[in-house]
């Protein structure tokens, strides 16, 4: 006779302990089991076919493992992008999609702040001219202050909010926003994204990547910036069209970019913009502390304990 006691599959590892999802999955009368598939959509298919729920980080739950979830009755996702779980299969068969917005948002706005400032600094620069030995009191690339500029921020969510706390301290003179949904605070202006690449100083991408949003700054919008604007994208790589990009900084048509996310992830290291001096990277890093990774585990948790108990997540993303 089959084991009706529910199963909660975890298809991505990473994580030094599993302890939270134990614990409370256990005490909810559920079992937990750790089954990596390494990003393999042949290996989902199979890690989920008896899993009452998913967790994923990574790894794509395509419409082949979504159907294959034969007992499926919710996907969780460790974090907030949910663009590797195909949601629309999800809810055809009923199995409910939910996410984590509400942790590392302060984690993720220092990762926007620290990538703006090593450019407006020329971090990388002078770092390697100091490792190199060479030392030099004098301007090796232009530099300007942030106070009197414009900052434009693509979205206004929670980490979009925190980071314009963080970079309220800077004076910049505007705050340009795009995100029509979004009430603002004083001193912020509202601003079709067109007019906001246009007019900002340091543009902060922070929306999720959906088709209408993919490669959202692409070469069009590139070309509007100003010759002395900076991007900074913590968000997702899609959102940027990379090439585009490159092209506007090599040519001295944009000042500098910090990135955090790449379309593709690990990125090719072969790619012409990780030959700049006016770019800062990062590894997709900006999510993490270790409090944000307990407080991550235990909130995908207690999404996964609401399921079984027969309660909807509170982040249910597909609903019917």
């Amino acid at each position: 006779m089959p084991d009706a006691t529910p199963l909660v599959v975890a298809i991505d590892d990473g994580y030094a302990a599993y302890d939270q999802e134990h614990a409370l999955l256990g005490a909810a009368g559920a079992r937990f089991e750790l089954r990596p598939v390494r990003g393999s959509e042949a290996a989902a298919v199979e890690a989920v076919r008896d899993a009452t729920v998913v967790l994923v980080r990574e790894s794509p739950l395509p419409r082949a493992a979504v159907e294959a979830m034969a007992r499926g009755r919710a996907i969780v996702r460790y974090g907030i992008g949910v663009d590797n779980i195909d949601q629309q299969a999800a809810r055809e068969r009923r199995i409910m999609v939910a996410n984590v917005p509400d942790y590392g948002t302060d984690e993720v706005a220092t990762q926007t702040v620290a990538l703006a400032l090593a450019v407006v600094r020329r971090l990388r620069l002078h770092d390697r001219e100091v490792r190199a030995g060479r030392w030099s009191t004098g301007v090796l690339a232009p530099m300007h202050r942030l106070r009197g500029q414009t900052l434009g921020l693509v979205g206004y969510g929670r980490i979009a909010q925190r980071s314009h706390e963080m970079l309220a301290g800077f004076g910049f003179a505007r705050v340009l926003v795009h995100d029509p949904r979004a009430t603002l605070p004083a001193g912020c202006e509202h601003a079709e994204l067109d007019a906001l690449c246009a007019e900002s100083d340091l543009i902060s991408l922070h929306v999720p990547l959906t088709p209408p949003t993919r490669r959202l700054i692409d070469a069009r919008r590139i070309a509007l910036m100003k010759a002395t604007a900076i991007l900074v994208n913590t968000a997702r790589g899609g959102l940027v069209e990379l090439d585009a990009l490159h092209e506007a900084l090599a040519a001295g048509r944009l000042a500098g970019a910090g990135l955090d996310v790449f379309e593709t992830e690990p990125p090719d290291p072969r790619h012409p913009i990780f030959a700049l001096d006016n770019v800062a990277v990062s590894n997709h890093i900006g999510w993490y502390s270790e409090e944000a990774m307990r407080d991550l585990q235990r909130l995908a948790a207690e999404e996964v304990v609401r399921v079984l108990r027969g309660e909807p997540p509170r982040h249910w993303l597909n609903p019917w």
